[in-house]
């Protein structure tokens, strides 16, 4: 198992820890879907993705339907997906993925966390180019599904992990596969449990547990935040 398998391990169910989080985090994905490709789940690939995902975080099927009912509704804003990159104290590179209705509210906070915490806003491009941007699926284990030979058949995907723990078969590929991937996935009638991207550390970078703790209170902040999706960082967890 490679670098993919160590990074879930280590911020393994993270960011869903808190349910009202995750739920809006989910409300905003099924929002941006909708907008996107349209309300029907059979013709909108992402909503369907979504879906999925909603299912796996156990948010209840009404909830889901609403938010598609209010997505669909012209009067509804839409969120603009936004990055930003800097540094936490100790050289630590971090990465916060948002989605925002109002882009100054948003830089404002993020800039305000890294500047309390001790940390370093930067500039476009100053840290996206330490991370690997990655597409996973997480599909349903089936006694006719052999890892070595459904890895070959991915191949032609670029797929870079497959394998296989408690919670299911887990695929990580390049971000622009995604779509190739879950079409390979459907036509084949594998069952997807949930799917997503991830920004993986190419080099990681491990700090002792005073440093670590200062590290840790600039992502919490970030992840309080309810117009942050995802905080990625190099920093070594164990």
């Amino acid at each position: 198992m490679g670098r993919a398998f160590e990074f879930r391990k280590a911020r393994k169910m993270k960011r869903w820890s808190a349910m009202a989080k995750t739920f809006t985090r989910i409300g905003k994905d099924i929002v941006m879907a909708v907008k996107e490709g349209g309300p029907n789940p059979e013709t909108n690939a992402r909503l369907r993705a979504v879906i999925q995902n909603a299912k796996a975080a156990n948010m209840p099927k009404d909830n889901v339907i609403r938010a598609i009912k209010k997505a669909s509704d012209k009067d509804t804003a839409n969120y603009k997906e936004v990055l930003f990159e800097g540094y936490a104290p100790h050289g630590i590179a971090i990465l916060v993925e948002t989605a925002t209705d109002n882009n100054n509210r948003t830089v404002a906070n993020v800039r305000a966390a890294f500047n309390k915490c001790d940390g370093h806003f930067g500039t476009s491009g100053s840290v996206a180019f330490l991370f690997d941007r990655t597409c996973n699926f997480r599909i349903a284990k089936k006694e006719d599904i052999d890892l070595e030979e459904l890895e070959l058949e991915l191949i032609d995907f670029e797929v870079e992990e497959v394998f296989e723990d408690e919670e299911g078969i887990h695929i990580y590929a390049p971000f622009e596969q995604f779509g190739n991937i879950q079409k390979y996935l459907e036509d084949n009638e594998i069952e997807i449990l949930s799917s997503g991207f991830e920004r993986i550390p190419t080099t990681t970078k491990k700090l002792p547990e005073d440093q670590q703790k200062d590290v840790e209170k600039l992502l919490e902040r970030l992840e309080e935040d309810d117009d942050v999706q995802n905080v990625y960082h190099n920093m070594v967890v164990e």
